[in-house]
């Protein structure tokens, strides 16, 4: 089986100097997550092994010494000597830029990887990387540093007979200067999204930095279908059986599984193009939503859900309470932006729309109380939008008349270019004062609440409309209507900043914000665009001096290892930003020369999504199971179940 993949299938395109000159280029950032995507990009390798049929099982370990270890045991990595440059192929993958088997055409059917430009990323990029391979019936083995190989490619006969790869790195931190501790949640969701999407790998993933190692193993035989049901188990499903499309052609393998909930008011649609997920969408998922409408329409009028006088249902309305994973593996896949979040292949759009159109229509036939009860849910979402556009028509008539399209408590930044301007939502008149003397009035705006905020989990579109709170919130950012494609043309604040007091009323609307943001208009957290600020906890006073502590723990290491035995020293704790003069909440939370911002990214969807089911939706047992289960730990108090 070997004999397919050679070092004639590893084409050389570039070298590798350019990555550590510019490490954001090739990875993003050298922050937290330019730092897990070296441990993607191995694994992505092992992935493509097991694609192509080779590989069926994956070994990652998060090592003592900050190394991460990777094996498979797919065909490893050819190490004869390369036409083109002289050198073993696996020296030529491990030390050139764009030389893999995936641009020839003959060692890889369909593959995922970042741009292709693989495993030399990550040899540039660390402090040193050892490769074992295993293929005919020899180990051979070879160290890098920095990029650079140590002596020659080893050699020694194996008398197991085993074939695979095994990368042991260790990032450098001359590149990933803030650090290089890897954080075993953000991979382990990562990990199991990859063992959802390939049903026929098993995946064990081992923390060997602690004194008793944790290890997981991710084998889902369902794949993508034990995918729905492990992102609706804390709902209830309209129909227990999930839906599971799958087929091929032209070579393009698609893979769908649905399932629509009862207690749920918007769709979550998950999207990936070889093992990537396209958070930007793309033609797989526009044929997905339009061949849902259209099959869902023609059920309801050959069931007369729908009578020849009546319109037919909107997208938006046949999805409500979907939850939904489409897989496509595209031999050439053609990604929008610099990112990969977009699939553009243009074939992908009506390869879809028939597979699913086909077997859809064949299941609903055969299952007219499925198709029923997702039509009946669909009728009440078309009824419920018709009453949110009516509520909507009204706020804007109410607008026009007042002749100010914005609300009067937002005091507006002077910059008209969104890039620049930035908007605090602020908790409180109070606070709201503060932040309007302190900001920078020419591209900082200001938008206090009053109280907190509708829950959006538990509520329909018509309820929406009406809240005042909600509603100046919509017309302040200049959002469009809920279900709509996200346009951020016409967003005006490209920093929404959610800045709340460090209490436990200031961390429910903070969630309550969120789930707004999440569940309205989910494309604005997936941007991007959505921060936290941090302002202080204390302020420590001492002689002429005075310091800001943003931790108990920043405020422990100042008063014990900063001053010194027995000084005079005074602690205020700031209970609210009200309390903040508008100087301090701008040196401390508003500059942003001296401030500290949290983007809100989406790392896991689908556990993110379970969380707002269980934190924010109506059913109280899972949230009261949460809060025992992790209360001791979050140290939760005076908590509303």
């Amino acid at each position: 089986m070997t004999s397919s993949y050679s070092a004639d299938q590893i084409q050389v395109l570039e070298g590798l100097e350019p990555v550590r000159k510019r490490p954001g280029m090739y990875i993003g950032s050298t922050g937290p997550r330019g730092l897990h995507h070296l441990v993607y990009e191995v694994v992505d390798n092992s992935i493509d092994e097991a694609l192509a049929g080779y590989c069926s099982q994956i070994e990652i370990a998060l090592n003592a010494d900050g190394s991460v270890t990777v094996t498979d045991d797919g065909r490893g990595i050819p190490t004869d000597t390369h036409p083109t440059t002289g050198k073993s192929a696996l020296e030529t993958v491990m030390t050139v830029l764009h030389a893999g088997g995936k641009f020839g055409g003959g060692g890889y059917k369909v593959s995922g990887g970042l741009h292709g430009v693989g495993v030399s990323v990550v040899n540039a990029l660390s402090e040193w990387v050892e490769v074992t391979v295993w293929r005919d019936k020899r180990e051979h083995l070879q160290r890098y540093e920095r990029g650079i190989p140590i002596g020659e490619l080893n050699a020694k006969p194996d008398g197991q007979n085993r074939t695979g790869t095994s990368v042991a790195f260790k990032p450098d931190l001359e590149i990933f200067s803030n650090g290089i501790e890897f954080d075993y949640t953000t991979l382990a969701g990562r990990l199991r999204e990859l063992a959802y999407l390939n049903a026929t790998v098993k995946i064990q993933f081992a923390d060997n930095r602690l004194e008793t190692p944790r290890v997981e193993t991710y084998h889902y035989e369902g794949g993508i279908q034990e995918y729905v049901a492990y992102m609706n188990r804390e709902k209830q499903p309209l129909h227990e059986e999930i839906i599971y499309i799958q087929g091929e052609r032209n070579n393009i393998q698609v893979e769908v599984a649905l399932q629509w909930c009862v207690d749920a008011y918007s769709d979550n649609l998950l999207g990936f193009a070889n093992n990537i997920r396209t958070i930007d969408g793309g033609t797989h998922l526009e044929g997905l939503k339009t061949v849902l409408t259209r099959t869902m329409n023609s059920t309801a009028r050959k069931r007369n859900k729908l009578k020849d006088n009546e319109a037919n249902l909107g997208g938006e309305n046949v999805r409500e309470g979907l939850t939904g994973v489409i897989s496509v593996k595209v031999p050439e896949p053609e990604f929008e932006g610099q990112t990969k979040t977009k699939l553009g292949n243009t074939e992908v759009r009506g390869i879809v729309d028939s597979l699913v159109g086909e077997v859809l229509t064949e299941y609903l036939e055969f299952r007219p109380h499925v198709a029923d009860a997702i039509l009946e849910k669909a009728i009440q979402a078309f009824k419920a939008a018709e009453a949110a556009r009516r509520a909507r028509e009204l706020v804007r008539r109410k607008s026009v008349l007042e002749s100010s399209p914005l609300p009067g408590k937002l005091a507006d930044c002077s910059s008209r270019d969104p890039a620049e301007s930035e908007i605090f939502l602020v908790e409180g008149d109070s606070a709201g004062g503060s932040a309007k003397q302190g900001r920078d009035r020419q591209f900082q705006a200001i938008l206090p609440l009053r109280g907190k905020i509708l829950n959006i989990e538990k509520t329909d579109d018509a309820k929406i409309y009406k809240n005042t709170e909600i509603q100046s919130l919509i017309t302040a950012l200049g959002l469009g209507i809920r279900g709509e494609e996200f346009d951020p043309g016409g967003l005006r604040y490209h920093r929404i900043i959610i800045m709340t007091d460090a209490d436990v009323d200031g961390a429910h609307i903070r969630t309550l914000l969120l789930t707004f943001f999440y569940r309205y208009q989910r494309d604005l957290a997936d941007q991007g665009y959505i921060y936290i600020a941090c302002p202080p906890l204390y302020k420590v006073e001492r002689g002429r001096n005075h310091y800001y502590c943003y931790s108990d723990r920043e405020l422990n290491n100042l008063v014990q290892n900063e001053f010194p035995a027995n000084a005079n020293y005074n602690i205020q704790r700031f209970k609210g930003l009200g309390e903040m003069m508008p100087d301090q909440l701008w040196d401390t939370t508003m500059n942003p020369e001296t401030r500290t911002i949290k983007r809100v990214e989406i790392e896991d969807a689908a556990e993110a999504d379970r969380i707002f089911t269980v934190l924010m939706g109506d059913r109280v047992a899972p949230r009261r199971e949460f809060i025992e289960t992790y209360g001791s730990k979050l140290n939760l108090t005076d908590l509303d179940i």
